[in-house]
């Protein structure tokens, strides 16, 4: 299933009388790059918090936040550290002496103080493993949302791949005209700088010259490319770098068929092909 490398997932757990956050973000990037911002309680466990998301994540810039907070509704039966408490109230009076406009602190900003509720009833066994549990299920959420995200963006090169099929199937009938009436201007301009004694060297230009012209072969290879970004779509695991080379493929052969353009209608079909393979790449950029 194709997936984006944009998501986003939260959990939050309660542990006695604290509360474990968990926040998951992920973003574009060309390979996996994981940032952790982790409360004290929880920097030990980065080596086990980094081997989830590896084995889930193949690419994408991923932040991952855990924090801890005291369960105001149970901070009286827990009681409150004196000590902290002291130090914050010297605090803030010597930082009021010296700026006598700064606000006070509130009851909400003394309870997240670090240490001001004891946490020693709560393990750091315990601790560690409801994080890690946490983990798995916002790991679980965050992929969920990545595929949702995925398929909206497989929809939308779907849709323009469709479209650059359409301009390639319309060229094709089209073809043996345009190139009998190339071949007949050619002739004509080369008969009239030869003379009559010229019909064998008119021949030979004219034959080079429709060769150098011909692009039955870009339009077979555009097919081919049509045909596999097709079924890289449909395969599981990380696909983005396979598409990505598949976008610059098609553009290099709608160059081609540009280049080689001997009428309006090649030209236009090159321009209308390198504008969908365009907004096709800007999508795969954004898929793992």
């Amino acid at each position: 299933m194709t997936a984006s490398m944009t998501g986003f997932a939260a959990r939050t757990l309660n542990l006695e009388h604290v509360s474990i956050a968990i926040d998951l973000r992920s973003v574009n990037q060309r390979y996996l790059e994981l940032h952790f911002r982790l409360a004290d309680e929880f920097r030990a466990l980065e080596p086990q918090l980094r081997e989830l998301l590896q084995k889930r994540l193949a690419r994408g810039k991923v932040e991952c936040r855990i924090g801890l907070a005291p369960l105001h509704a149970s901070s009286q039966n827990n009681g409150l550290n004196p000590g902290i408490l002291e130090r914050l109230a010297g605090w803030q009076a010597e930082v009021r002496a010296r700026l006598p406009d700064a606000p006070p602190l509130t009851v909400s900003d003394v309870l997240r103080w670090p240490g001001t509720i004891p946490a020693a009833s709560v393990s750091p066994d315990a601790l560690g493993e409801t994080a890690l549990a946490g983990m798995r299920a916002a790991l679980d959420e965050l992929t969920d949302s990545r595929v949702r995200e995925g398929a909206k963006l497989r929809q939308h090169i779907l849709d323009r791949l469709a479209a650059a099929e359409a301009q390639v199937d319309a060229l094709k009938p089209l073809l043996p005209a345009l190139a009998a009436a190339q071949q007949e201007r050619l002739a004509q301009r080369l008969s009239d700088a030869l003379g009559e004694a010229g019909h064998e060297r008119l021949a030979q230009e004219v034959a080079l010259v429709a060769q150098k012209l011909d692009i039955d072969e870009e339009l077979a290879r555009l097919g081919t490319h049509f045909a596999e970004v097709r079924r890289v779509l449909e395969q599981p695991g990380a696909v983005g770098k396979r598409l990505d080379f598949l976008m610059q493929e098609l553009h290099r052969e709608a160059n081609t068929l540009g280049s080689k353009s001997a009428a309006v209608e090649t030209s236009r079909t090159s321009l209308e092909l390198k504008v969908l393979i365009e907004q096709m790449r800007e999508q795969v950029q954004n898929i793992e």
